[in-house]
């Protein structure tokens, strides 16, 4: 079934260092094999990184700049860019600013959000703060 979701309706996950909006995956949509969401990193965050250990990464730079760090270098991140995150590559995301850093992640398969960080703020505990 075709359904949309504005980004004020999606569930809200306070991941380490930014706060990330599921916008399309299977707990919202009819989504089998993917999950959308927008990230928003303040400007000076710089979280530990993680590992997808069995997701793919897509991700595009919407707004701010800033470095995505991996032990096989580092990526220059800029509006219009595009990166490839391959399944268990630690990585690390760096907000230079001026502004926030947004972007746009797909994972395939669809990931569980914050199943891969150490300490991960539902949208339930969220609401009880």
């Amino acid at each position: 079934m075709l359904k949309a979701v504005r980004r004020e309706e999606a569930p809200v996950y306070h991941l380490p260092g930014r706060d990330w909006f599921l916008c399309i995956g299977p707990e919202n949509t009819d989504a089998k094999n993917a999950t959308l969401g927008v990230a928003v990193f303040p400007v000076g965050s710089a979280p530990e990184g993680h590992v997808h250990k069995g997701e793919e990464e897509l991700i595009y730079i919407v707004s701010g700049h800033g470095e995505l760090v991996t032990p096989e270098g580092t990526v220059v991140l800029a509006p219009g860019t595009s990166i490839y995150v391959p399944v268990g590559l630690h990585h690390a995301t760096v907000s230079r600013g001026p502004e926030p850093l947004e972007l746009i992640s797909v994972f395939s398969p669809p990931v569980i959000p914050g199943s891969y960080e150490a300490r991960a703020e539902t949208p339930a505990e969220a609401l009880t703060r």
